[in-house]
């Protein structure tokens, strides 16, 4: 049985694959924003393997989930599922990032160089980073006037852009970019058309299959299958400058 973390695992998608990975056996890490959301999981916290308290909108308090995580031991996988649709503002972080950017980004970026290797990483995507290309020039918004709905956009391209870079980079880990779909969840809404237990299967699956067909690195998934991502997504020099980007702009390089 594999040991998973998963980030934003209090609710919708990332509770919904803990349960599922529970279900089967399997001993799952979980994870809240903060304290107080801590209670939102009490019905399945002594099920897990632990639990990592930290806002990854903050530098510093994902910084302390890495430690925290660490200190439990080895994942085997982790499921970077944490992540934030729209802000009406552009927002300020404690560094002075955009929350989306910072949330969906730089924070699953940060966790991967921070956390001890695991064998399987899994980057929640969206059909909709196909309108994020483009983001390089300006990746934090401080330039351009603030679209909450490109910035999530660029955010997700960054995910299957970060997912395939560390494919090729790490050839001894399994790296996947997975889209969900449109699921009924607090962030899609209740009239989105997939419900929340298909929505959660593709990274479950990932995270801990043996099947041949689950056990290839550098794919974007939807639905039990691969797709063909953005082209920018899967351009190698915007993935290495993406990369060379984050680690100018969190301080922290990928190791290895």
């Amino acid at each position: 049985m594999a040991r998973i973390f998963i980030t934003g695992s209090t609710e919708g998608l990332g509770r919904a694959a803990a349960e599922a990975l529970m279900s089967q056996g399997h001993e799952v890490v979980l994870h809240a924003r903060s304290k107080e959301r801590v209670s939102a999981v009490s019905d399945i916290a002594e099920r897990s393997a632990g639990l990592a308290v930290g806002d990854l909108s903050s530098g510093s308090e994902v910084r302390a989930v890495a430690d925290q995580v660490n200190a439990l031991g080895r994942m085997d996988a982790i499921i970077h599922n944490a992540g934030i649709y729209s802000t009406a503002e552009r927002g300020s972080t404690p560094e002075g990032h955009a929350t989306i950017f910072a949330v969906n980004s730089l924070a699953p970026y940060m966790l991967t160089a921070l956390i001890e290797r695991p064998a399987r990483l899994v980057y929640m995507s969206s059909g909709l980073h196909r309108g994020g290309e483009g983001s390089l020039p300006d990746l934090d918004w401080t330039v351009r006037r603030w679209d909450a709905g490109k910035a999530y956009a660029e955010s997700k391209l960054q995910a299957v852009a970060l997912a395939f870079a560390l494919a090729r980079r790490w050839p001894d880990v399994l790296c996947s970019a997975v889209d969900p779909g449109w699921v009924r969840t607090r962030m899609g809404g209740s009239s989105a058309p997939v419900d929340i237990d298909t929505g959660q299967r593709t990274q479950s699956w990932l995270a801990a299959t043996e099947e041949p067909a689950g056990l290839i690195s550098g794919r974007y998934w939807h639905n039990l299958r691969t797709e063909e991502p953005a082209e920018e997504a899967a351009d190698v020099e915007f993935q290495d400058r993406l990369l060379e980007r984050f680690a100018e702009i969190t301080g922290i390089g990928l190791p290895g």
